[in-house]
């Protein structure tokens, strides 16, 4: 019988921190496996609010360190990765404000300041009532705050850490679960199983990134410690006809001093979100609740001249956080910082547990997750990621208008909203799908919206697409443009491949 495959590092857990510390690991020269039981960010990670941000309400829990260091990154992940990362300018309206304007101005001001911001513009104070940021709101809206943020493709910012993993080495397997683990010395002997069945492989560590499942692979892993705990706190969005003119977000507070995004969204919709609703009982597939859309929808009507109620929905998502429980009274208040609990030496092989994060936080949690990791690989190369392009984020100067108008010159033939969209979505990378496509014909069958055989060809060999789901909700939203009957058409055409 051959021996099992040996590894420096398997993780468990397809999210943005396993996929981050996949990366992260690969690049300091240690062989990885990374296995997830669904598709890379099926949960937690593409279920955000889409954004790169410092957390400006975390400041009113004193997350002052949280807050730097999110801000840090933010302008980080900008330059790695422009084309899925952009910057967002929010309106701050301070009509049925609970807070006094001069509290938010100074929450503000920490906000600009504290990051060392270089690349986003300062908070300023408009008049909405002669400002065209106004535009939308209800009647009587005076002053507001605008202040920046970014957006992010947050499932393909999972992906293309995948990708850049495997790039460098790892080894990515999606659809494959951790069943058991043990430890045997200064290994782990991990049984896993996939669409192969299930098989033995070694490791000299073992990374639990399994986000809402983090206490659920500590009872697979036996003698693991287990005196960390998660609190499990689902947040909903929902989707709804635009809103507003314009490409600015809002930041809406509500009298119970919660704080709701309206976001435009696939240029047809507005964002709506999120909620912040603890989470009872084993972690799964979450869903929005009638009083969460509820919710909503109210929050909407008491800012917007239009009357939103929920037969406006048109697409709704849920996710469940892992926060880190720190026992707080309310589930908006729990930290969003992260724990990392690093259980082993003495001869024991390591065991490193992910409590917590969010997604702008994941390049550095990854970072200090292999500071606590390389004592155990002294020949490990030194931190890397700051700064280091993710794929498709090598755009010359940064500049993404003068990208696409390169892709126009050179795919004469193809219609410009089709190039912009690639380009958004893979950058660089998106001349790997147009090939020297001069027609769409040349791109092979349409399935609608724009989505081409080579574009689904590129993410099955190269993102590891395998549903509809995958293709049309968590590479692209092309879900919310294609025709009836895509998804079955879709589904066909994939069962063909040879996965």
């Amino acid at each position: 019988m051959p021996d099992p495959e040996t590894y420096d590092l398997l993780i468990v857990g397809g999210g943005i921190n396993g996929a981050g510390i996949a990366r992260d690991a690969a690049g300091r020269g240690l062989s990885v496996l990374l296995v997830e039981q669904e598709d890379l960010a099926s949960h937690t990670s593409s279920a955000s609010t889409k954004l790169i941000h410092g957390g400006l309400r975390y400041l009113e829990y004193y997350e002052f360190r949280l807050v730097r260091e999110a801000l840090i990154e933010r302008e980080r992940l900008l330059g790695m990765a422009p084309h899925i990362i952009w910057p967002l300018a929010f309106v701050l309206p301070q009509m049925n404000s609970p807070r006094p304007a001069w509290l938010v101005r100074l929450g503000l001001f920490l906000y600009d300041n504290l990051g060392g911001r270089k690349k986003l513009p300062a908070t300023r104070t408009v008049n909405l009532a002669r400002s065209a940021l106004g535009n939308g709101l209800k009647p009587g809206a005076k002053t507001a705050f605008v202040y920046s943020d970014c957006w992010v493709e947050d499932s393909r910012l999972v992906v293309l850490n995948a990708r850049d993993a495997a790039e460098r080495g790892a080894r990515i397997e999606t659809r494959t679960r951790l069943v058991s683990a043990m430890r045997e010395g200064a290994l782990w002997k991990a049984e896993i199983a996939g669409s192969g069945g299930t098989r033995t492989v070694m490791a000299k560590g073992l990374v639990n990134a399994a986000g809402p499942w983090v206490e659920d692979v500590l009872q697979r892993a036996a003698s693991a410690s287990q005196d960390r705990g998660v609190r499990l706190i689902k947040g909903s969005h929902i989707v709804v006809p635009k809103l507003y003119e314009g490409d600015h977000a809002f930041m809406l507070q509500n009298p119970d001093r919660r704080i709701v995004f309206a976001i435009p969204y696939e240029h047809d919709y507005t964002l709506i979100g999120t909620t912040d609703e603890p989470w009872q009982g084993q972690p799964g597939k979450a869903q929005i609740s009638p009083e969460e859309t509820d919710y909503l929808c109210e929050t909407v009507r008491r800012y917007f001249a239009r009357e939103i109620h929920p037969a406006d929905v048109v697409w709704s998502y849920a996710g469940i956080r892992p926060l880190y429980d720190d026992h707080a009274a309310s589930a908006s208040a729990v930290t969003r910082d992260y724990v990392l609990d690093l259980d082993g030496g003495n001869g024991k092989a390591p065991l490193l547990s992910v409590f917590g994060g969010k997604i702008t936080t994941y390049r550095k949690l990854a970072e200090h997750a292999l500071e606590k990791l390389v004592p155990f690989y002294p020949g490990a190369k030194g931190d890397w990621t700051a700064g280091a392009d993710l794929p498709g984020g090598d755009i010359p100067g940064d500049d993404f208008e003068a990208f696409v108008a390169r892709l126009a010159s050179a795919h004469p033939g193809l219609p410009r909203p089709l190039l912009t969209r690639l380009a958004r979505a893979y950058g660089t990378r998106a001349q790997a799908i147009l090939g020297t496509a001069q027609t769409l014909d040349m791109l092979g069958t349409d399935f609608g919206g724009g989505l081409t055989e080579a574009e689904v060809d590129y993410l099955v060999d190269q993102e590891w697409a395998r549903s509809a789901e995958d293709v049309l909700y968590r590479r692209s939203k092309l879900g919310l443009h294609v025709p009836p009957g895509t998804t079955e058409v879709l589904e066909t055409y994939l069962a063909r491949k040879n996965f």
